[in-house]
């Protein structure tokens, strides 16, 4: 890993006279093992195609949480210009002429459809950085022209088994995998793959040039700003910047960037965390919360929520906390409030964590409207790691209150059992509005597609 004690080193060494005859594919001797980005297409409105051919070539929105912003498209929809995060109701009046179709976040569906696509980009790696819900870092070793090929049998391999289209993008950084998914995004003549490590310098440079330093993994509004006041627009220009003055005048991270985009590797495989520092539930309601016992209610099954994904991680918490807060724009009437708790032992039985986040009941003021709450574990370790005698396991954990609903539901369906006032059978009230969720077609078994054959 390039750390800023590696700068003075790498720069005696002569990279400030790195230049573009020297980075591009044909231009240096290759790396035996490229790193390739395959980034899912429009993957929301992917995955609503998978189930719905019928939307394929419309153009396909999909909602925030309650139904209240665009956040994800499909190309068609981006054709219309319609900005990511306008609200749907400034869109619903037009949706019918312009052939909109709009749909609830469907978070089941997405997360079961991106394990699927991760699971089968495993296959075909030496290793695998999954880096967020539609990307995944992979390395490839051989010939440039072997790792497209490989590229080419992954991307016809994900669209046949899962129905998602993917592009790919291979150089011998991280960021120049970035940049060549820009370069497969813009460019049809590259069929959805872009491989950095086959152009050879003056290609390369060619593709640098489309790119704006605005389009740069990790180069925000600000900075873009800054360097463009210096003169500095394309990844090009950041390319052939002097890396040291870059860190100087910027950042370490700045100065990365530039060896990166040289084809010096410096960001690396980021380290596989078997365990997760905290976690959180948190939703925003589809009616404002205005008394204790509605409250009390959502932090029952909140509980019951974070306690699972806990067990299901194989982790126990000792720290509790517990927020709510009214919307951001009632400013005359805004209102937060937050409790917190270090329990005596770890715990993930979901009856401890709503005792602990109970007190928040009591910091509720009267007749105040809340629009979200959440749940926050902390102080996180696996359970495996503790072992106590039998004769000081608290309650709820000799009972194993928790294991036993996560059986129970396993087998009939989550929201059928709970504990106090979580055990319901029907959705509250003010449970988050999805009004045009389509089936979740991989997780619901009453939700299944049905295949009739004539």
């Amino acid at each position: 890993m390039f750390d800023e004690g590696d700068a003075t080193v790498v720069e005696s060494a002569g990279t400030e006279s790195v230049g573009a005859d020297s980075i591009g594919g044909a231009g240096h001797e290759p790396h035996r093992q490229s790193i390739a980005l395959v980034d899912c297409v429009s993957f929301f409105a992917s995955c609503e195609r998978v189930f719905h051919p019928e939307l394929e070539g419309r153009p396909v929105l999909v909602l925030s949480n309650n139904d209240g912003c665009v956040v994800a498209m499909s190309h068609e929809a981006k054709a219309y210009g319609i900005p990511m995060g306008i609200p749907w109701f400034q869109l619903s009046a037009r949706a019918a002429k312009q052939g909109l179709v709009a749909r609830s976040s469907n978070y089941e569906l997405y997360g079961s459809m991106s394990a699927r696509v991760m699971n089968i980009i495993g296959r075909h790696a030496a290793w695998q950085e999954v880096y967020s819900i539609d990307e995944a870092f992979i390395g490839l070793n051989g010939s440039p022209a072997e790792v497209t090929q490989k590229c080419r049998k992954l991307k016809d391999e994900i669209y046949q088994l899962t129905g998602i289209p993917v592009r790919v993008g291979i150089a011998s950084t991280k960021t120049l995998a970035k940049l060549a998914i820009i370069g497969a995004k813009k460019n049809a003549r590259f069929d959805g793959i872009c491989n950095f490590n086959e152009h050879d310098a003056e290609g390369a440079d060619a593709l640098l040039a489309e790119v704006e330093v605005s389009e740069l993994w990790g180069v925000g509004r600000k900075l873009t700003n800054k360097l463009t006041a210096r003169g500095i627009h394309t990844a090009k220009d950041l390319r052939d910047c002097d890396a040291g003055e870059m860190r100087k005048r910027f950042s370490v991270v700045l100065q990365r960037t530039v060896y990166e985009l040289r084809g010096i590797r410096c960001i690396e495989l980021a380290e596989a965390r078997e365990y997760k520092d905290q976690l959180i539930f948190s939703r925003s309601f589809s009616r404002p919360v205005t008394t204790q016992e509605e409250m009390q209610q959502v932090l029952s099954i909140y509980a019951q929520k974070v306690s699972a994904r806990l067990r299901s991680e194989g982790q126990v918490a000792k720290t509790i906390s517990a927020w709510t807060m009214t919307a951001h724009h009632n400013t005359a009437a805004w209102h937060s409030a937050h409790v917190s708790a270090t329990l005596e032992t770890h715990t993930s039985e979901p009856i401890r964590i709503a005792k602990a986040a109970a007190p928040l009941l009591q910091k509720m003021l009267p007749g105040t409207r809340y629009v979200r709450a959440g749940i926050v574990l902390t102080d996180l370790v696996p359970e495996a790691r503790l072992a106590p005698l039998d004769l000081f396991v608290p309650e709820f954990e000799g009972r194993k209150i928790g294991v036993t609903l996560d059986r129970i539901q396993e087998r009939v369906g989550p929201g059928l059992i709970g504990v106090g006032r979580g055990g319901l059978q029907k959705a509250p009230v003010w449970n988050m509005r999805r009004d045009m969720l389509s089936p979740r077609a991989t997780t619901q078994w009453d939700e299944l597609r049905v295949v009739r054959a004539s």
